[in-house]
C-alpha cells in the first residue's frame, strides 16, 4: 500500500499529539467558554518571543522587568525600562497604543538558575568570582556566560557537582513564569488576553556562529518541571526527543517548536541534512514536520523572508536584511542559501520528492524578541530599542538612536482562530492558519479551491464559501489538471481613536517550485492593488502623500500553472512607502545631512550608507502548497 505524504502527517500527527479538538470538545483545561466564537474565526495579534530579566542578555543589559510586568504591558500598562535612578525608579517608560491579544514570555532556558543566583543573595553562589563578574562587569559576564553554555555545553562552575545547585535555582523563575502566565490568562468568558508558557532554546552551530535558536510554545498549564535547554539537548532533534519524553507522552502537554532568526543561521537552520550532517531520513523530515509547524519570519534582529543580493530580482527582499548570515556577527555577506524562508520552502519540495515528506512546511508568523519586556512594542513611531540599547547596564543611555542601526521594532504573529483561549490559539498554530507582520495589524487571507467563482470578494458570504469549498493558509491542495483559484484579502490596520494605519499599496503572490534540473525557482505576481499609486514619503519631514487602499481582494488564477510540478504559494500585502523608525527619530532630532552641525552625537547613522530612511510594511501569510496528483 502506497501512503502519500499527506497520510503520513496525519497518522503521525495523531499518535503524537492525539486528535485535534472538535467543537464540542474545544479545551483541554478548565475554563468558560468564550462568549465570542466564530467559527469563520478572527485574527489574534500577539507576541511569542518575550525576554525579561531572567534571560542573561536582557538581565547584562539592565533590563528589570519581571514576568508579570511584560504580561500586563501586553494587556496595556505601562512598563518602565532603563536607565534606572539611584533610587531604583525607570527613566523612561513605554505603553503600547493598543493592547494584544495574546503573548508568551521565552526567556532562554540556558543560565536561568545562574542568573537567579548572582541576582538573589540568598541563594548558594551569589558570593562567586562569576557572579561578581556578573554584578560589577556585567559586558564580560554576558561574554563568558554564553562561551559556557553554547560553545562548552555546560554549566558554570559555581553550579557543583551535576549542575544541582543552578538547576535547583532554576526551579524558582520557571515558576514564576508560569505563575505570571496562570494571573494573565482570562479564563472568562470575556476571553480578552491568552498568556502561552514557554521558553527559548538557545543553540549554537559551533564557531560558525549559525544561529540555531527556537522557542518553545505550550498549549496549556501542563509544562515540563523544568525546561529542557541547548545544554541538556544540544541539537534540535534531541530537543524533540526530550519534549515528547517530557511532554507530548503525557495526557495534556503539548508543545509546538517555531525556529527564528534562520537569516542569522549561516545556512544551519534548513541546511538539508540531519542535525551535524548526513542525509536526511524520512523519519526525521516527519519529525521536524510535526514538531515545527511554524517559523518566525522577522523579529528585532532582521526580516528572514527572502534573500536580497546579486542574482536577486525581487527588490522587496531587502527589507530588514541585516548585513550578515550569523549570530556571532562574524562579517560573513547573507547568500541565497543561509536561511531564507523562500529558499526553505522550495528545499522543502525537493526533499519530499525524495523522501515522501516535507519537513520545512511550516506557516509563518513574527515576533519582537524584545529585551525589555515589552512585548508587542513594534510600533515604528515610538521605538526605543529592544536590548538596552545594546549597553551593559549602567546609570545612562548614550543620546542618540536607542538601537544598533540595522535592527529594527519587530513584528506581530496572527492568528486565525475561533475564539482567544489557549486551544483555539494552539490549533491555529498547529494547524499553520497564521500570518506575519512587520508591525502594522494589517488584516490577510489567503484561499485556495478549485472553482472559486471570479466575482467571489463581492459575495457577503465569500469567507463561508472559501472554508467551504476550499482551505486557508497553511494547506494543502493537490490533483487537477487546472489551476486552483486563490481568494486573497486584506484589511489596512485600523489604527486607534479613528486615525486608521497606513493604507494598502498592493498584495502580491510569491510562488515557489523546483525546476526540471533541481533548481529553486520564483516568481512574485501583483494581484491586486496598485505598484504605482504614486504614494510617496518625504524624508524630510516623514510627511506621507498619494492614495492607496482601505481593503483590497481578488480571485487569482495561476498563469504559469504546471498540474505536474508541486508548488508553494504565499501572498505579500504592501502598505505604502512610510518613514523607518530611524529616519523619524533622525527628523525629531533635526538633523541634515547637508549640514554637518545638525548631526549630533549618536545621530551619525542617520548619514551613513547603509541607512535605510523608508520602508514598506507588510504581511506575510502562510503559504498553501499544491501537490500534483499521482500517477496510477
Amino acid at each position: 500500500m502506497t501512503v502519500r505524504p499527506l497520510a503520513i502527517s496525519v497518522l503521525f500527527s495523531g499518535l503524537l499529539f492525539g486528535p485535534a479538538l472538535s467543537s464540542a470538545q474545544p479545551y483541554t483545561e478548565q475554563r468558560q467558554p468564550c462568549a465570542h466564537r466564530d467559527e469563520l474565526k478572527q485574527p489574534f495579534f500577539g507576541d511569542l518571543h518575550v525576554h525579561t530579566r531572567y534571560s542573561l542578555d536582557a538581565s547584562t543589559q539592565g533590563t528589570r522587568t519581571s514576568p508579570a510586568q511584560a504580561y500586563e504591558f501586553a494587556r496595556g500598562a505601562s512598563l518602565g525600562i532603563q536607565p534606572w535612578s539611584d533610587d531604583g525608579a525607570p527613566m523612561r517608560s513605554l505603553q503600547l497604543q493598543r493592547p494584544l491579544d495574546f503573548a508568551m514570555v521565552s526567556d532562554h532556558a540556558e543560565l536561568i538558575g545562574e542568573v537567579q543566583i548572582c541576582n538573589n543573595p540568598a541563594e548558594q553562589g551569589h558570593d562567586s568570582w562569576q557572579c561578581l563578574v556578573y554584578r560589577n562587569i556585567p559586558r564580560a559576564a554576558y561574554y563568558l556566560f554564553n562561551f559556557m553554555a553554547t560553545m562548552k555545553q555546560t554549566h558554570l562552575g559555581l553550579c557543583g557537582d551535576n549542575a544541582e545547585i543552578c538547576l535547583q535555582a532554576s526551579l524558582k523563575p520557571w515558576q514564576e513564569m508560569q505563575d505570571a502566565a496562570e494571573a494573565n490568562y482570562d479564563r472568562s468568558a470575556t476571553c480578552q488576553f491568552t498568556s502561552f508558557v514557554g521558553y527559548e532554546w538557545t543553540g549554537m552551530e559551533g564557531f560558525s556562529g549559525g544561529n540555531l535558536h527556537r522557542n518553545i510554545v505550550f498549549r496549556n498549564a501542563d509544562v515540563p518541571q523544568l525546561p529542557l535547554s541547548f545544554i541538556d539537548a544540544p541539537e534540535p532533534h534531541l530537543l524533540w526527543q526530550g519534549l515528547r519524553e517530557r511532554c507530548v507522552s503525557s495526557e495534556a502537554c503539548d508543545a509546538i517548536v517555531i525556529p527564528h532568526n534562520s537569516n542569522l543561521s549561516a545556512g544551519y537552520m534548513f541546511s538539508g541534512a540531519l542535525d551535524g550532517g548526513g542525509l536526511m531520513t524520512p523519519e526525521y523530515a516527519v519529525e521536524r514536520a510535526q514538531f515545527e509547524p511554524l517559523v518566525e519570519i522577522m523579529q528585532h534582529k532582521g526580516a528572514s523572508e527572502c534573500y536580497y543580493g546579486p542574482g536577486s530580482s525581487d527588490e522587496l527582499c531587502a527589507f530588514e536584511q541585516l548585513p550578515v548570515d550569523n549570530i556571532a556577527g562574524r562579517n560573513n555577506l547573507p547568500q541565497p542559501d543561509t536561511g531564507f524562508v523562500r529558499r526553505a520552502l522550495a528545499d522543502g519540495l525537493r526533499l519530499q520528492g525524495e523522501l515522501g515528506v516535507n519537513p520545512y512546511q511550516f506557516g509563518v508568523i513574527a515576533s519582537t524578541d524584545t529585551h525589555l519586556g515589552a512585548p508587542g512594542a513594534a510600533e515604528e513611531d515610538r521605538f526605543l530599542g529592544h536590548g538596552g540599547a545594546g549597553v551593559p547596564a549602567g546609570d545612562s543611555i548614550p543620546p542618540g538612536l536607542p538601537d544598533k542601526l540595522e535592527y529594527n521594532p519587530g513584528g506581530l504573529a496572527v492568528v486565525w482562530a475561533e475564539e482567544n483561549s489557549r486551544d483555539a490559539l494552539f490549533n491555529g498554530m498547529r494547524a499553520r492558519e497564521t500570518y506575519a507582520t512587520s508591525g502594522p495589524r494589517i488584516v490577510s487571507r489567503l484561499f485556495a479551491g478549485q472553482s472559486f467563482p471570479k466575482n467571489l470578494c463581492e459575495q457577503p458570504d465569500k469567507i463561508a464559501r472559501a472554508y467551504a469549498e476550499g482551505v486557508p493558509m497553511g494547506s494543502e491542495v493537490s490533483g487537477g489538471e487546472e489551476a486552483p483559484t486563490f481568494l486573497v484579502a486584506a484589511s489596512q490596520d485600523n489604527g486607534v481613536a479613528g486615525a486608521p494605519g497606513m493604507p494598502l499599496q498592493r498584495i502580491q503572490i510569491v510562488k515557489g517550485w523546483i525546476d526540471k534540473t533541481g533548481a529553486a525557482r520564483e516568481k512574485v505576481f501583483d494581484v491586486a492593488g496598485d505598484a504605482n499609486n504614486g504614494a510617496s514619503v518625504d524624508i524630510a519631514s516623514c510627511a506621507t502623500k498619494g492614495e492607496g487602499f482601505a481593503q483590497l481582494c481578488t480571485v487569482w488564477h495561476d498563469p504559469e500553472f504546471n498540474a505536474s510540478q508541486p508548488a508553494f504559494y504565499y501572498s505579500r500585502v504592501l502598505e505604502n512607502p512610510s518613514c523607518r523608525w530611524s529616519q523619524r527619530q533622525c527628523v525629531a532630532a533635526g538633523v541634515n545631512c547637508n549640514e554637518a552641525d545638525t548631526i549630533t552625537e549618536g545621530y551619525e547613522g542617520c548619514c551613513a550608507a547603509e541607512h535605510r530612511p523608508v520602508i514598506q510594511e507588510r504581511a506575510w501569510s502562510s503559504p498553501i502548497w499544491f501537490t500534483p496528483a499521482k500517477a496510477s
